[in-house]
């Protein structure tokens, strides 16, 4: 549509009929078609555009930048060569070393001998993934080398299915905080969109975790070097349109976890948090205007805070399992927009059906349960002081009971499943129970720990899987103690302010 409007006739393919995208007015005309080389190659001997555009459908599309060069056909926007650069490994470390930007520790491998060298030298835990896959697929934390055989094995399979024979093991930056940066380039300027914040550690799949715009705990001079390196990125690459950069941030260190020549699935939120249309301007750029022509310059600091909260199935899946990881599992997204994080927040997990209450003097859902890993026990003392604050009795199994009681946070214990009845699944279904923090690490501590959220999600009762996402609903409900009910305003009421 915005090519429209700059006078140009535009041919969509598209091979899901139920994105908006294929609305029969989005563009003149409509191939439902799948995205391979040879139907693509199909419609272009047939319409004979002046050029395509590939960084505005996600990975599927961009990775066939380079065949469709190779055959002669005029990409818009970023280069092919580019594009391959931030997609082949071994070229993408050159760029890295070239810019004297960090990486995680990484290595690559063809076969389970290679992953097990590559894993010992760098360390435990390891991420295992193969290359070229989408949305995360098959992609895996290994916190030992039995779990690695396994996790390889997994991986190479997806690698075969996505036409390539390699996966990639990289360091885990263990309680580092990710970052997403989208920002719009024409090869001369680069423009930064918008920098977010997840709210889950790194670790959790960029699709499925909250996420914050500005950033709600980052120092300026953090956020000042992801700009930084997301703008040498893009010059460097020869961006045209738009760029996003995923970081993760720790111990003051900034490290470069992946970057994108194309549209983020953050790209729709990060427009409406800010007010500014980054698709149609890319668009733009795409056919040769410039960010000056188009008037762009770094957006000024929001004044309100916006949260996007992803929206999950798992309640149609009887065997699905409500734990984060690396493999992305959300079907779509909310947002959240307030004053502060804290009321955003709660917007957000409000929008995505989960109610965050303070239980009153009459409530039969008063008691929050905490069942943490060891290294999350310190946090866990500090979660269950605040809900005690707000009216909840605390509830735990008996290692995290220890340590409350250690702590001294009144609390009462419950036993786990296997432990025998009555357990903490009789407890949740005895309609007691308003919130529930489990954390837990290690396949069959997972596996061991799934009838409980299981049971939590069927009793429709907030529950969170890292400590990070239960300290962000402290700050929720600690927010609505002070200012009870939901303030409703429109997207162009808080963009002016």
């Amino acid at each position: 549509m915005a090519l429209r409007e700059l006078g140009f006739e535009t041919v969509m393919v598209n091979c899901n009929p139920e994105t908006v995208s294929t609305d029969y007015d989005t563009s003149d005309r409509l191939y439902f078609e799948p995205l391979t080389l040879e139907d693509v190659l199909n419609v272009v001997e047939e319409e004979k555009p002046e050029g395509v555009i590939v960084q505005l459908g996600g990975q599927t599309p961009l990775k066939l930048a380079v065949p469709l060069e190779k055959r002669g056909v005029k990409l818009l926007g970023t280069r092919a060569d580019a594009i391959d650069r931030a997609e082949d490994r071994g070229r993408f470390d050159e760029l890295l070393s070239k810019l004297s930007l960090k990486r995680p520790r990484s290595g690559v491998a063809t076969s389970l001998g290679e992953a097990v060298v590559v894993a010992e030298s760098i360390g435990y835990p390891v991420l295992v993934r193969p290359s070229y896959v989408l949305g995360g697929r098959a992609m895996m934390i290994a916190y030992s080398r039995e779990e690695l055989e396994v996790f390889v094995a997994r991986a190479f399979e997806a690698a075969h299915e996505a036409g390539t024979q390699t996966i990639l093991v990289d360091e885990f930056l263990k309680d580092a905080i990710e970052v997403d940066v989208d920002c719009l380039a024409d090869g001369r300027r680069c423009v930064i969109g918008g920098v977010m914040q997840h709210i889950e550690e790194a670790g959790v799949h960029s699709g499925d975790s909250a996420c914050s715009l500005p950033p709600f705990s980052l120092p300026p001079e953090t956020i000042e070097a992801v700009k930084a390196q997301a703008r040498a990125l893009a010059m460097e690459l020869g961006v045209v349109g738009l760029m996003n950069v995923q970081f993760a941030v720790k111990g003051g260190e900034v490290y470069i976890l992946e970057v994108n020549p194309r549209a983020s699935r953050t790209v729709p939120f990060v427009s409406k948090a800010t007010g500014r249309p980054l698709a149609k301007l890319a668009a733009a750029l795409m056919v040769g205007k410039t960010l000056d022509e188009l008037g762009v310059d770094d957006a000024p600091l929001t004044r309100h805070t916006s949260v996007k909260e992803s929206v999950f199935p798992f309640a149609k899946f009887p065997g699905a399992d409500t734990i984060l990881g690396p493999e992305m599992r959300s079907t779509g997204e909310v947002m959240g927009v307030a004053e502060t994080f804290a009321r955003a927040f709660g917007k957000a997990m409000l929008a995505s059906g989960i109610e965050l209450a303070i239980p009153d003097a009459r409530a039969r859902r008063r008691r929050a349960f905490i069942s943490v890993k060891d290294e999350d026990k310190p946090a866990a003392i500090h979660i269950a002081r605040r809900l005690r604050a707000l009216g909840f009795d605390v509830l735990a199994t008996q290692g995290t009971a220890a340590a409350l009681t250690r702590a001294r946070v009144p609390v009462d214990v419950v036993q786990k499943v296997n432990e025998g009845s009555p357990h903490v699944i009789d407890t949740i279904r005895s309609g007691t129970v308003a919130i529930v923090v489990n954390t837990t690490i290690g396949a069959r501590e997972v596996r061991d720990s799934f009838s409980l959220r299981r049971q939590t999600l069927l009793a429709n009762i907030p529950y969170f899987t890292t400590i990070a996402a239960a300290l962000a609903a402290c700050d929720a409900l600690e927010a609505s103690q002070g200012e009870p009910g939901v303030r409703v305003r429109s997207l162009q009421e808080w963009e002016r302010g």
